[in-house]
């Protein structure tokens, strides 16, 4: 399972695998500077066999540091074979039995807050890069960051965001459930939801898995700070050139065009249709309404519907 995972491990995956391959499309010395950039990711892994919920864990590994004056390292990754008490967004269930790739990352901000809005862009883009790369090519993400498989859902992402009491640290739990091996659902899910064996029908290995997620991560975290270096170094903080964090979600997801139902909760309380016309460069849903007028909206979800 996942609990050989470790820094060496991962960096080594880092050097020997991701590095070769994003630098098919940038110049190596800009690659090696985005990966080291983002190389805080996977800084300590915590592994358990059980927990409750891993973003309830992060927290009180947080608070504890804080009581005894000790630092938290950004980019912890707590992990678990499984979770009894998992949620997703509101009150929802997630179900997260062995199989699965379950677990949080810790991540201590140190971006401005124009580029720091971007993060929860780049959990969906590894996911979704990840899936793909064991042969899953069809996936992609529904905005924000959930990534399908054949209109299913394989993947689902929460970030929480708070200041730490004593340091005022700005801290992110960034939550990850991803169904790789585990193939049942309940009743509930059974439509709605796949996993990466359902649709390879193959098992996956699920430390190779996360070790290649991990990397992605890395590469997409480490993007949003080169990014901004490069434009504080230029003088040019508002540009308007597309970010390559959301050029990067705009090749991987469907929703651009699509008619969709929006809500805060869309499912419990749909507000309004619209049609997906595009994302601005801070990772907004734009939408055009029956009547033509068009929002942009930050928060919230959509689902998709016919035409």
């Amino acid at each position: 399972m996942t609990r050989h995972l470790s820094m060496p491990r991962l960096q080594a995956y880092l050097k020997d695998t991701e590095l070769p391959a994003r630098s098919v499309l940038w110049p190596v010395e800009e690659a090696q500077k985005i990966i080291r950039y983002g190389s805080f990711v996977g800084s300590l892994v915590e592994h358990h066999r059980t927990l409750d919920r891993a973003m309830i864990h992060a927290r009180a590994h947080i608070e504890g540091c804080e009581r005894s004056n000790v630092s938290v390292t950004s980019g912890t990754v707590i992990l678990a074979d499984r979770l009894t008490g998992s949620k997703g967004r509101f009150t929802r269930t997630w179900y997260a039995p062995q199989g699965g790739l379950w677990g949080c990352m810790i991540y201590i901000s140190t971006l401005l807050p124009r580029y720091r809005i971007l993060v929860p862009l780049a959990v969906g883009i590894a996911c979704c890069e990840a899936v793909r790369e064991q042969g899953a090519e069809q996936a992609v993400i529904r905005w924000i960051n959930d990534v399908l498989i054949d209109s299913r859902k394989v993947g689902g992402f929460l970030a929480e965001n708070f200041t730490g009491h004593r340091s005022r640290e700005d801290y992110c739990l960034l939550g990850f459930g991803i169904n790789i091996n585990n193939s049942r659902f309940p009743d509930e899910l059974d439509q709605i939801a796949t996993s990466l064996k359902n649709r390879l029908g193959r098992e996956v290995d699920i430390e190779q898995f996360t070790y290649c997620f991990l990397a992605k991560l890395c590469w997409n975290l480490g993007l949003l700070y080169y990014r901004e270096q490069r434009e504080l170094e230029a003088g040019n903080s508002d540009s308007a050139d597309k970010h390559p964090l959301v050029a990067r979600w705009l090749e991987l997801s469907d929703s651009v065009g699509r008619p969709v139902v929006f809500g805060f909760d869309v499912r419990e309380n749909p507000q309004y249709r619209a049609t997906v016309t595009g994302i601005t460069n801070d990772g907004g849903l734009l939408l055009k309404l029956d009547d033509g007028a068009e929002v942009v909206e930050h928060s919230g979800e959509i689902r998709y519907v016919k035409g």
